[in-house]
Protein backbone atom coordinates (compact mmCIF):
# COMPACT_ATOMS: atom_id res chain seq x y z
CA UNK A 1 0.00 0.00 0.00
CA UNK A 2 1.19 3.44 -0.86
CA UNK A 3 0.30 6.46 1.36
CA UNK A 4 -0.16 9.86 0.42
CA UNK A 5 -0.63 13.23 2.38
CA UNK A 6 -3.94 14.39 2.72
CA UNK A 7 -3.34 18.46 1.16
CA UNK A 8 -1.94 20.78 3.94
CA UNK A 9 -2.93 18.69 6.54
CA UNK A 10 -0.40 16.44 8.42
CA UNK A 11 -2.79 13.49 7.82
CA UNK A 12 -1.20 10.59 6.09
CA UNK A 13 -3.45 8.62 4.20
CA UNK A 14 -3.78 5.15 2.10
CA UNK A 15 -3.83 6.15 -1.46
CA UNK A 16 -6.69 3.48 -1.22
CA UNK A 17 -9.30 3.83 1.15
CA UNK A 18 -12.33 1.95 3.01
CA UNK A 19 -15.64 3.37 1.45
CA UNK A 20 -17.77 2.15 4.47
CA UNK A 21 -21.66 3.41 3.11
CA UNK A 22 -22.50 -0.57 2.60
CA UNK A 23 -21.84 -1.58 5.70
CA UNK A 24 -24.59 0.40 7.35
CA UNK A 25 -26.74 -1.99 5.92
CA UNK A 26 -30.22 -1.42 4.25
CA UNK A 27 -31.97 1.53 5.47
CA UNK A 28 -35.02 3.19 4.28
CA UNK A 29 -36.02 6.73 3.94
CA UNK A 30 -40.45 6.14 3.73
CA UNK A 31 -39.90 3.35 0.19
CA UNK A 32 -36.24 5.38 -0.73
CA UNK A 33 -33.58 2.58 0.10
CA UNK A 34 -30.19 4.95 0.88
CA UNK A 35 -28.29 1.72 1.50
CA UNK A 36 -27.11 -1.19 -0.36
CA UNK A 37 -29.16 -3.58 0.47
CA UNK A 38 -28.54 -7.15 2.87
CA UNK A 39 -25.14 -7.10 4.74
CA UNK A 40 -23.41 -9.24 7.45
CA UNK A 41 -21.85 -7.33 10.29
CA UNK A 42 -19.66 -10.35 11.04
CA UNK A 43 -18.88 -9.89 7.56
CA UNK A 44 -18.35 -6.56 7.75
CA UNK A 45 -16.29 -6.54 10.89
CA UNK A 46 -13.85 -9.06 9.04
CA UNK A 47 -13.92 -6.52 5.99
CA UNK A 48 -12.76 -4.02 8.25
CA UNK A 49 -9.88 -5.25 9.96
CA UNK A 50 -8.96 -7.63 6.66
CA UNK A 51 -8.63 -3.73 5.20
CA UNK A 52 -6.32 -2.98 8.08
CA UNK A 53 -3.93 -6.04 7.69
CA UNK A 54 -3.96 -5.25 4.01
CA UNK A 55 -2.54 -1.61 4.70
CA UNK A 56 -5.40 0.67 4.54
CA UNK A 57 -5.80 3.33 7.29
CA UNK A 58 -8.34 5.96 5.72
CA UNK A 59 -12.07 5.09 6.72
CA UNK A 60 -15.03 7.00 5.16
CA UNK A 61 -18.38 7.04 6.66
CA UNK A 62 -21.45 9.23 7.68
CA UNK A 63 -23.38 9.48 10.59
CA UNK A 64 -26.46 8.68 7.98
CA UNK A 65 -25.04 5.62 6.45
CA UNK A 66 -27.53 2.89 8.57
CA UNK A 67 -28.33 5.93 11.01
CA UNK A 68 -25.13 5.59 12.39
CA UNK A 69 -24.84 1.81 12.31
CA UNK A 70 -21.78 1.91 9.91
CA UNK A 71 -20.08 4.26 12.48
CA UNK A 72 -20.64 1.85 15.18
CA UNK A 73 -18.56 -0.91 13.26
CA UNK A 74 -16.17 1.04 12.90
CA UNK A 75 -15.74 2.11 16.64
CA UNK A 76 -16.36 -1.84 17.41
CA UNK A 77 -12.55 -2.58 15.52
CA UNK A 78 -10.86 0.38 15.93
CA UNK A 79 -11.98 2.39 18.58
CA UNK A 80 -9.82 5.19 19.87
CA UNK A 81 -6.60 4.00 17.76
CA UNK A 82 -4.34 6.39 16.31
CA UNK A 83 -3.40 4.00 13.67
CA UNK A 84 -6.12 4.98 11.84
CA UNK A 85 -7.50 8.18 10.00
CA UNK A 86 -11.53 8.11 10.59
CA UNK A 87 -13.86 10.81 8.43
CA UNK A 88 -17.52 10.71 9.01
CA UNK A 89 -19.86 13.12 7.90
CA UNK A 90 -22.66 15.31 8.84
CA UNK A 91 -26.13 17.36 7.70
CA UNK A 92 -28.38 14.52 6.96
CA UNK A 93 -31.67 13.61 9.09
CA UNK A 94 -34.96 12.20 9.10
CA UNK A 95 -38.29 13.68 9.54
CA UNK A 96 -41.55 12.53 9.09
CA UNK A 97 -40.01 9.63 6.33
CA UNK A 98 -38.06 12.34 4.67
CA UNK A 99 -34.50 13.20 4.19
CA UNK A 100 -33.72 17.14 5.61
CA UNK A 101 -30.58 19.05 5.09
CA UNK A 102 -29.52 20.10 8.96
CA UNK A 103 -26.60 22.28 9.05
CA UNK A 104 -27.41 24.10 12.16
CA UNK A 105 -24.91 25.04 14.54
CA UNK A 106 -27.21 23.05 17.26
CA UNK A 107 -27.27 20.07 14.80
CA UNK A 108 -23.49 19.39 13.86
CA UNK A 109 -21.90 19.83 17.45
CA UNK A 110 -25.11 17.53 19.06
CA UNK A 111 -24.15 14.97 16.04
CA UNK A 112 -20.64 15.25 16.21
CA UNK A 113 -20.84 14.51 20.04
CA UNK A 114 -23.20 11.58 18.53
CA UNK A 115 -20.90 10.43 16.02
CA UNK A 116 -17.82 10.26 19.04
CA UNK A 117 -19.88 7.88 20.85
CA UNK A 118 -20.67 5.36 18.13
CA UNK A 119 -16.74 5.59 16.61
CA UNK A 120 -15.96 5.28 20.55
CA UNK A 121 -12.96 8.13 19.70
CA UNK A 122 -12.19 11.43 21.59
CA UNK A 123 -11.86 13.06 17.57
CA UNK A 124 -12.74 12.89 14.22
CA UNK A 125 -9.88 13.23 12.38
CA UNK A 126 -11.74 14.51 9.39
CA UNK A 127 -15.39 15.88 9.67
CA UNK A 128 -17.16 16.61 6.73
CA UNK A 129 -20.50 18.60 5.56
CA UNK A 130 -22.28 16.01 3.68
CA UNK A 131 -23.34 18.13 0.78
CA UNK A 132 -24.09 21.52 1.59
CA UNK A 133 -24.80 24.01 -0.47
CA UNK A 134 -23.51 27.34 -0.91
CA UNK A 135 -26.80 28.78 1.12
CA UNK A 136 -25.70 26.75 3.90
CA UNK A 137 -21.75 28.11 3.61
CA UNK A 138 -23.29 31.51 3.05
CA UNK A 139 -25.36 30.67 6.33
CA UNK A 140 -22.31 30.69 8.28
CA UNK A 141 -23.88 28.67 10.77
CA UNK A 142 -21.80 25.46 9.77
CA UNK A 143 -18.80 26.90 9.29
CA UNK A 144 -18.73 28.47 13.13
CA UNK A 145 -19.68 24.51 14.09
CA UNK A 146 -16.62 23.22 12.33
CA UNK A 147 -14.55 25.90 13.63
CA UNK A 148 -15.66 25.71 17.23
CA UNK A 149 -15.66 21.62 16.93
CA UNK A 150 -11.94 22.38 15.95
CA UNK A 151 -10.91 24.77 18.72
CA UNK A 152 -12.28 22.30 21.11
CA UNK A 153 -9.92 19.16 20.14
CA UNK A 154 -12.85 17.31 18.77
CA UNK A 155 -11.94 17.21 15.21
CA UNK A 156 -8.88 17.90 14.14
CA UNK A 157 -9.44 18.83 10.45
CA UNK A 158 -12.68 19.83 8.36
CA UNK A 159 -13.89 19.52 4.69
CA UNK A 160 -17.31 19.07 2.34
CA UNK A 161 -18.56 16.53 0.74
CA UNK A 162 -19.75 17.66 -2.90
CA UNK A 163 -22.61 16.81 -5.17
CA UNK A 164 -22.21 19.19 -8.08
CA UNK A 165 -19.05 19.45 -10.09
CA UNK A 166 -17.00 22.09 -11.83
CA UNK A 167 -17.82 25.20 -11.57
CA UNK A 168 -18.61 24.41 -7.59
CA UNK A 169 -20.08 27.19 -5.96
CA UNK A 170 -19.44 25.46 -2.97
CA UNK A 171 -15.91 24.61 -3.12
CA UNK A 172 -15.47 27.94 -4.80
CA UNK A 173 -16.80 29.63 -1.55
CA UNK A 174 -14.33 27.88 0.85
CA UNK A 175 -10.99 28.36 -1.66
CA UNK A 176 -11.47 32.08 -1.53
CA UNK A 177 -11.92 32.54 1.70
CA UNK A 178 -9.00 29.56 2.68
CA UNK A 179 -11.73 27.88 4.63
CA UNK A 180 -11.70 23.70 5.39
CA UNK A 181 -8.68 21.48 4.53
CA UNK A 182 -10.35 19.05 1.91
CA UNK A 183 -13.13 18.16 -0.56
CA UNK A 184 -14.93 14.77 -1.75
CA UNK A 185 -16.16 14.16 -4.90
CA UNK A 186 -17.33 11.99 -7.79
CA UNK A 187 -14.00 10.68 -9.95
CA UNK A 188 -14.53 7.71 -11.99
CA UNK A 189 -14.06 6.77 -15.44
CA UNK A 190 -17.39 7.17 -16.42
CA UNK A 191 -17.81 10.33 -14.63
CA UNK A 192 -14.95 12.96 -15.06
CA UNK A 193 -16.56 15.97 -14.91
CA UNK A 194 -14.65 16.97 -11.36
CA UNK A 195 -11.20 17.10 -12.91
CA UNK A 196 -11.02 20.88 -13.48
CA UNK A 197 -12.04 21.35 -9.60
CA UNK A 198 -9.71 18.69 -8.52
CA UNK A 199 -6.95 20.50 -10.54
CA UNK A 200 -7.62 23.76 -8.89
CA UNK A 201 -8.31 22.46 -5.44
CA UNK A 202 -4.82 20.96 -5.40
CA UNK A 203 -3.39 23.98 -6.38
CA UNK A 204 -4.85 25.72 -3.42
CA UNK A 205 -3.39 22.23 -0.80
CA UNK A 206 -6.74 21.15 -0.49
CA UNK A 207 -6.57 16.76 0.32
CA UNK A 208 -9.64 15.39 -2.09
CA UNK A 209 -11.16 12.31 -1.44
CA UNK A 210 -12.44 10.45 -4.83
CA UNK A 211 -15.75 8.41 -4.43
CA UNK A 212 -17.82 6.25 -6.31
CA UNK A 213 -14.88 5.18 -8.03
CA UNK A 214 -16.14 1.85 -9.31
CA UNK A 215 -20.30 3.78 -10.24
CA UNK A 216 -21.68 1.49 -7.82
CA UNK A 217 -19.99 -1.56 -9.13
CA UNK A 218 -20.25 -0.92 -13.31
CA UNK A 219 -16.26 -0.80 -13.35
CA UNK A 220 -15.90 -3.65 -11.75
CA UNK A 221 -17.17 -5.46 -14.29
CA UNK A 222 -19.17 -7.72 -12.61
CA UNK A 223 -22.62 -6.78 -13.84
CA UNK A 224 -24.52 -8.27 -17.24
CA UNK A 225 -27.57 -6.99 -18.49
CA UNK A 226 -29.66 -9.38 -16.49
CA UNK A 227 -28.53 -7.93 -13.05
CA UNK A 228 -31.27 -6.81 -10.86
CA UNK A 229 -30.87 -5.02 -7.14
CA UNK A 230 -33.60 -5.68 -4.34
CA UNK A 231 -35.43 -2.52 -3.32
CA UNK A 232 -33.67 -2.18 -0.42
CA UNK A 233 -30.71 -1.44 -2.50
CA UNK A 234 -30.35 2.04 -3.67
CA UNK A 235 -29.08 0.77 -7.35
CA UNK A 236 -32.56 -0.34 -7.51
CA UNK A 237 -33.55 2.96 -8.69
CA UNK A 238 -30.08 4.16 -10.03
CA UNK A 239 -29.83 1.06 -12.54
CA UNK A 240 -32.75 0.44 -13.50
CA UNK A 241 -32.39 -2.33 -16.34
CA UNK A 242 -32.81 -0.17 -19.49
CA UNK A 243 -29.95 2.44 -18.28
CA UNK A 244 -27.60 -0.21 -16.99
CA UNK A 245 -27.67 -2.24 -20.24
CA UNK A 246 -26.76 1.00 -21.98
CA UNK A 247 -23.83 1.38 -19.30
CA UNK A 248 -22.67 -1.92 -20.09
CA UNK A 249 -22.73 -1.68 -23.57
CA UNK A 250 -20.74 1.83 -23.26
CA UNK A 251 -18.03 0.31 -21.16
CA UNK A 252 -16.77 -1.90 -24.20
CA UNK A 253 -13.93 0.20 -24.91
CA UNK A 254 -12.73 0.52 -21.38
CA UNK A 255 -12.48 -2.96 -20.90
CA UNK A 256 -10.29 -3.72 -24.14
CA UNK A 257 -7.91 -1.15 -22.87
CA UNK A 258 -7.92 -2.88 -19.50
CA UNK A 259 -6.77 -6.32 -20.88
CA UNK A 260 -3.79 -4.27 -22.65
CA UNK A 261 -2.35 -3.76 -19.10
CA UNK A 262 -3.61 -6.97 -18.23
CA UNK A 263 -5.19 -5.92 -15.13
CA UNK A 264 -8.29 -6.85 -12.93
CA UNK A 265 -11.27 -4.48 -14.09
CA UNK A 266 -11.39 -3.08 -10.94
CA UNK A 267 -7.63 -2.51 -10.30
CA UNK A 268 -7.67 -0.69 -14.00
CA UNK A 269 -10.98 1.93 -12.66
CA UNK A 270 -8.92 2.29 -9.29
CA UNK A 271 -5.33 3.43 -11.48
CA UNK A 272 -7.38 5.42 -13.54
CA UNK A 273 -8.15 7.51 -10.26
CA UNK A 274 -4.76 7.79 -8.56
CA UNK A 275 -2.90 8.57 -12.00
CA UNK A 276 -4.18 12.47 -11.70
CA UNK A 277 -2.63 14.51 -9.89
CA UNK A 278 -4.43 16.02 -6.41
CA UNK A 279 -5.91 12.87 -5.43
CA UNK A 280 -5.26 12.10 -1.86
CA UNK A 281 -7.24 8.64 -1.48
CA UNK A 282 -9.84 6.83 -3.47
CA UNK A 283 -12.64 5.07 -1.29
CA UNK A 284 -14.67 2.25 -3.40
CA UNK A 285 -17.08 0.37 -0.97
CA UNK A 286 -16.26 -2.92 0.90
CA UNK A 287 -18.56 -5.50 2.58
CA UNK A 288 -16.30 -8.44 2.41
CA UNK A 289 -12.66 -9.66 3.11
CA UNK A 290 -12.73 -10.64 -0.04
CA UNK A 291 -13.61 -7.26 -1.89
CA UNK A 292 -10.37 -5.93 0.63
CA UNK A 293 -8.14 -8.24 -1.01
CA UNK A 294 -9.71 -6.89 -4.35
CA UNK A 295 -8.87 -3.45 -3.70
CA UNK A 296 -5.94 -3.71 -2.55
CA UNK A 297 -4.03 -5.03 -5.06
CA UNK A 298 -1.04 -3.12 -7.06
CA UNK A 299 -2.32 0.21 -8.80
CA UNK A 300 -0.31 0.51 -12.63
CA UNK A 301 0.43 3.26 -14.30
CA UNK A 302 -1.67 3.73 -17.36
CA UNK A 303 0.70 5.52 -20.18
CA UNK A 304 -0.12 9.32 -21.26
CA UNK A 305 -1.81 8.17 -24.70
CA UNK A 306 -4.23 6.06 -22.71
CA UNK A 307 -5.43 8.45 -20.44
CA UNK A 308 -6.09 10.50 -23.26
CA UNK A 309 -7.69 7.91 -24.95
CA UNK A 310 -10.01 7.35 -21.38
CA UNK A 311 -10.62 11.44 -21.33
CA UNK A 312 -12.00 11.22 -24.86
CA UNK A 313 -14.30 8.19 -24.05
CA UNK A 314 -15.85 10.51 -21.33
CA UNK A 315 -16.52 13.62 -23.70
CA UNK A 316 -17.74 11.74 -26.02
CA UNK A 317 -19.86 9.23 -25.04
CA UNK A 318 -19.91 8.83 -20.99
CA UNK A 319 -20.58 12.94 -20.55
CA UNK A 320 -24.25 12.46 -22.03
CA UNK A 321 -24.91 9.15 -19.88
CA UNK A 322 -23.55 11.33 -16.90
CA UNK A 323 -26.39 13.71 -17.23
CA UNK A 324 -29.12 10.54 -16.94
CA UNK A 325 -27.86 9.50 -13.76
CA UNK A 326 -30.04 10.04 -10.27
Amino acid sequence: MNYRKFGNTDLIVSEVGFGAWGIGGPAMVGDTAIGWGDVDDSTSLKALQKSYDLGINFYDTADFYGFGHSEELIGKVFGNSDDVVIATKVGHRVENNKILLDYSKKHIIKSCDESLKRLKRNKIDYYQLHSAKLEHLQNGECIEAMEKLKSEGKISYWGISLNTFNPNPEAQFLMERNLANGFQLVLNIINQRSLKLINDAEQAGYGIIARIPLQFGLLTGKFNKETRFHKNDHRYFRLEPKFLSELIDSLEDVWHLAEKYNVDKTIFALSFILNHNGISTVIPGIKTPEQAEKNTKPIIAINEDDMKLLHQLFENKFNALVDKMV
